[in-house]
């Protein structure tokens, strides 16, 4: 997708100059997209406020039902029947025996209640994830439960609803695709524009950074999460800015010569339009990289396993997420040096899709989620920001209850994580799902009440949308009420404004 206004986009123009830049690399056309970024106006927020918000997202489809799993005996029964297990509460098929979640459960300051109305319902999280169930239990953490893309609040008898006018379903359930996109921005594969870059849209309204280049950034790749109408993301790698290099290196084939032919090419003022724009936005993504490199200088990076040779105390991983995370860290720690007072930033893990070994590979990732995880909230709070910064989990659905022999298919709703010093931490939030994959009904034809929260296998109809989620976070961010339709158009057919207090737009995890 082109970022250049109309008037800009002579083809023959761009080829000409583009075969004289050949030798400038792939980073150019990065650059050229930084062309539609404004740079904001100086920002008028008191010093030291700062706000951070941190998308985790488990490509694939996270397994809801053994990330956080039913612990009370009643509950991790029916899960265990469900799944497979063996006798007497062991571990079998893809049911985790419950002595194994002891170390992991979860003890909230006040129990999770459930769809009939129940307050006995326990959790555990993952046997993995140790780090994250004492960010738990020390109130750094909390749990949504069963939450997931929705466009109006939806019972099963009316997802089986014929009429998509009155009960219109999320597009292209249970695909891969389209449930990622519908995450990200509450629209099928193919949108352009994310909620992340949509709240990147009102740091820019407001003026909040004084250099808009850095308000929406990925350490992941391309996300449409960040992507907004006027805030683009910036992306950066594990290892710092990408650079240009052939105006950033010594030599260029060896010949301090031709580096500096390639320089002067790229930075001089040109008379045709299009050829002065290109090296205008050349020379700020040669500025903006240098910011970078700045803010980075800050925190170097580790050379070694001893504390004084790592960029913080807190212990990171050496997998994608935690190197990520790190990064993540560092341009935080940086965050003057880039003057910005708002972020938003994307990382990523994959893997999820799990339809066989589930049990054994879902292990190794929910070690590292809570690693990264852990060692990241621990940054912030050795960085004395930890109330400022953020971090959530996403997924592109969860999965089914039922086994299908070796692993789980592809679900609606799922469980996710919040983590930060600004959380109301050691509480569960909405409301926990009945454990069943019955289709059983009463006599006059109604599911019964422990068979009403899911579609078939298990598979989670969820209780919360992405918009009551994303919406919580949003205000928390700043985002107001009169500016929440435009970061979440959806949201208004939630809460008291829609008739629908049963679905709150503030969800109440945040402080």
């Amino acid at each position: 997708m082109s970022m250049l206004p109309p008037e800009f986009q002579s083809r023959r123009a761009f080829l000409r100059r583009s075969g004289q830049l050949a030798l400038s690399g792939t980073a150019l056309p990065f650059a050229l997209n930084l062309a539609a970024i404004g740079e904001a106006a100086a920002f008028n927020a008191p010093a030291g406020d700062y706000k951070a918000l941190v998308c985790v997202f488990l490509f694939g489809g996270n397994d809801y039902a053994n990330t956080v799993v039913a612990y009370d005996d009643p509950s991790y029964n029916q899960y265990s029947t469900i799944r497979g297990g063996g006798a007497g509460q062991t571990a079998g098929g893809i049911a985790l025996a419950k002595a194994a979640l002891t170390p992991t459960r979860l003890v909230p300051l006040t129990p999770p209640v459930d769809t009939l109305g129940a307050t006995t319902r326990e959790y555990a999280l993952h046997p993995a994830m140790t780090g994250l169930a004492n960010l738990f239990n020390t109130g750094k953490a909390a749990v949504q439960l069963n939450v997931g893309p929705l466009v109006v609040p939806l019972t099963r008898a009316q997802y089986n609803n014929s009429n998509r006018t009155l009960y219109p379903r999320p597009p292209q359930l249970f695909s891969h695709n389209d449930q990622q996109s519908l995450w990200q921005s509450s629209s099928p594969e193919g949108s352009k524009v994310g909620w992340g870059g949509n709240m990147g849209d009102v740091v820019l309204q407001n003026s909040l950074n004084s250099n808009s280049l850095f308000s929406c950034m990925s350490v992941s790749g391309n996300a449409v999460f960040l992507a907004g109408d006027t805030a683009l993301q910036y992306q950066v790698s594990t290892s710092g800015a990408i650079k240009i290099r052939p105006a950033t290196d010594t030599t260029v084939y060896g010949s301090s010569s031709v580096r500096s032919t390639i320089d002067s090419l790229i930075r001089q003022s040109r008379t045709h339009k299009l050829e002065n724009e290109y090296n205008v936005v050349t020379a700020r993504a040669l500025a903006a990289e240098a910011s970078v490199t700045n803010a980075l200088a800050l925190s170097p990076p580790a050379f070694g396993t001893a504390p004084n040779l790592r960029p913080f105390q807190a212990t990171f991983g050496t997998d994608a997420l935690s190197t990520q995370l790190q990064m993540v860290a560092r341009l935080i720690k940086g965050r003057n040096v880039l003057g910005a007072r708002r972020q938003v930033f994307f990382v990523s893990m994959g893997g999820f899709d799990l339809h066989d070994n589930l049990v054994a590979q879902q292990a190794t990732l929910m070690g590292r989620l809570s690693t990264a995880m852990t060692a990241f909230y621990e940054a912030t709070n050795e960085m004395g920001v930890a109330n400022q910064v953020t971090a959530f989990t996403a997924s592109d659905f969860g999965r089914t209850l039922a086994s299908n022999g070796d692993g789980s298919d592809h679900g609606w709703g799922s469980h996710h994580l919040v983590v930060g010093g600004a959380v109301n931490g050691q509480r569960f939030y909405g409301v926990a799902p009945p454990i069943s994959v019955s289709d059983a009904k009463d006599a006059g034809g109604n599911y019964l009440p422990e068979n009403a929260w899911h579609v078939g296998q298990g598979r989670l109809l969820p209780r919360t949308s992405v918009d009551q989620y994303a919406a919580t976070l949003a205000k928390w961010f700043g985002v107001t009420d009169a500016e929440m339709p435009g970061v979440l158009p959806k949201i208004t057919n939630f809460g008291t404004a829609a008739s629908r207090p049963d679905y709150p737009t503030d969800l109440g995890f945040m402080q």
